[in-house]
């Protein structure tokens, strides 16, 4: 098992100045009473609002040692594919039974409160919580997340990639059952420690949110915050309701013009929110960037 107590005065050291910002952490806490919270998700399908959560888990680890896991299979709304089946090995039959996210977000809501989230390409986790989170009136977490990826990509140049089951075989780290949701949280967690083995002892929040490269609030994931501008309410709505639009963007081959588009997801992303819809005279899915995104009529 990894001795993480030391790292854990890292993370609080590189926290620090944000939850002040936040105001959502006594600065003289005992760092050993801090929890770190490292989840992992199984969904049925690449993006949020379209598709959902069909497993949550996470381990909370505190004082040096895992003190807490969480693990629960969720039933999606819609009968998952069998391409996407193939990925996590969560079957129709094995969900059939179990909770629906609404059942089971405030029982895991009250899990990682008060903790530092961790996952591995964090942005997707982040922006299937968040949406869910709101759709069920509860309230986003204050405390800013950490990405494995992004700092395994700044920190980690010796790996082939930075897949986490790349990172694990890297590391010679036995990953478990790839793709089920409490192993690949506790191989999240092992590479996060990895990744802090490189900063020095003095890491400051500067030399971290360089290395990670965006500073992850799950309020920039909120998907209430984008529906105050009536036309990105719009989208949303469009994708809640699998209706097409007509809308205008500034970019592409007809900027400013209004063109017929099948919404499948509206993805926040620190890199630029974007929109994944079909458009109707092309096969293939689009991205179109959010602010470029003007009017649209449902």
């Amino acid at each position: 098992m990894v001795e993480i107590l030391p790292y854990l005065n890292i993370i609080i050291k590189i926290t620090k100045s944000i939850f002040m910002e936040e105001g959502t952490l006594d600065l003289n806490i005992d760092i050993n009473s801090v929890p770190v919270v490292i989840l992992d998700l199984e969904t049925s399908g690449k993006y949020p609002i379209d598709s959902q959560i069909c497993e949550i888990a996470a381990v909370k680890w505190q004082g040096g040692k895992e003190v807490a896991s969480y693990q629960t299979l969720v039933k999606p709304d819609e009968t998952m594919s069998d391409f996407v089946i193939k990925i996590h090995n969560i079957t129709n039959e094995m969900v059939a039974d179990a909770p629906k996210i609404s059942e089971v977000l405030p029982e895991f809501r009250k899990f990682i409160e008060g903790s530092i989230c961790v996952a591995h390409h964090a942005p997707f986790d982040l922006g299937f919580l968040s949406y869910d989170f709101e759709a069920c009136k509860i309230d986003l977490p204050k405390i800013p997340a950490i990405c494995t990826s992004l700092l395994a990509i700044a920190r980690i140049k010796d790996s082939p990639n930075h897949r986490l089951q790349t990172l694990m075989k890297h590391f010679a780290i036995d990953p478990g059952a790839a793709h089920r949701a409490l192993d690949d949280a506790r191989s999240c967690a092992a590479v996060l420690f990895k990744c802090l083995e490189t900063f020095s002892a003095n890491v400051t929040l500067a030399e971290v949110t360089e290395a990670q490269g965006s500073k992850l609030l799950w309020q920039n994931f909120s998907m209430n915050e984008l529906r105050k501008n009536k036309a990105h309410k719009n989208l949303i709505e469009a994708v809640e309701n699998k209706v097409e639009v007509d809308m205008v963007y500034m970019g592409g081959s007809k900027p400013g013009q209004f063109r017929r588009v099948k919404p499948i997801s509206v993805v926040r992303n620190p890199l630029g929110d974007f929109l994944v819809a079909n458009d109707l005279k092309s096969p293939k899915l689009k991205r179109y960037y959010i602010s470029k995104i003007t009017k649209v009529n449902l």
